[in-house]
């Protein structure tokens, strides 16, 4: 088969038109050469939406794809199967990053809502100046303020969220939206912190799919050096 990928959060379907000219192109080449292709892949990068964009259908994205992989090879089209990755267009709505305010930190150049995340539990916000939407688990009465939500890790990038109003008390649950792709996945143990569990849920049903991580755990393959002689 031939295979590409192009890039990560695409919300046009026309960068993958032009790819797919390129790979007919190579294609037919291959073809002529007597060598079989039996699939072509685009690959992933399909977009979300985390704020404002705007990500093509799925349906009518792999119709129109399909389209132009019929007007370009006619009935030879049946000779390869049409592939795609969607993961982030599936594992990114699907998951939400649960977490707790521990300490609220007005000043007079901005408010802090410290948390119980941290950028080691989901790295895209420091990393690549990524936004995720904040929602209260339980709406909260009152005046929303502007705030920014920042772990407890010691980097000055340790921050999940800027200029966000809510109305936000300590002990308050937020939930940090699309997080289903690039979260768990890029999370770490920087300063010592277990990764968090999973839970699956499905209605009001909910499972653990993965147990909170212990230090004890952190620390299992780490071997004491036997005693020095002498």
């Amino acid at each position: 088969g031939l295979d590409c990928h192009i890039g990560s959060q695409i919300t046009s379907v026309e960068p993958y038109l032009e790819a797919l000219d390129r790979l007919l192109d190579l294609l037919r080449a291959l073809w002529n050469e007597g060598i079989e292709i039996r699939h072509l892949d685009l690959g992933g990068g399909v977009g979300i939406r985390y704020q404002n964009e705007q990500p093509p259908d799925p349906a009518e994205f792999v119709a129109t794809v399909h389209a132009r992989l019929q007007e370009s090879l006619g009935v030879d089209a049946g000779r390869c199967q049409l592939w795609f990755e969607f993961g982030r267009a599936i594992a990114g709505p699907a998951g939400a990053l649960i977490t707790r305010v521990e300490y609220l930190k007005p000043t007079a150049a901005r408010h802090f809502a410290i948390v119980d995340a941290a950028m080691n539990d989901l790295l895209r916000p420091s990393l690549y100046d990524a936004y995720h939407a904040v929602l209260p688990v339980t709406p909260r009465e009152g005046v929303a303020q502007t705030w920014d939500l920042v772990g407890p890790v010691c980097e000055s990038g340790d921050w999940l969220a800027r200029d966000r109003d809510l109305a936000l008390a300590e002990g308050d649950l937020l939930a940090i939206t699309e997080a289903g792709a690039y979260g768990m996945v890029m999370s770490s143990n920087y300063n010592s912190r277990s990764r968090a569990a999973e839970i699956m849920a499905d209605g009001r049903e909910a499972w653990v799919v993965r147990e909170r991580e212990s230090f004890a755990q952190q620390m299992a393959g780490e071997h004491r050096l036997p005693p020095q002689a002498g």
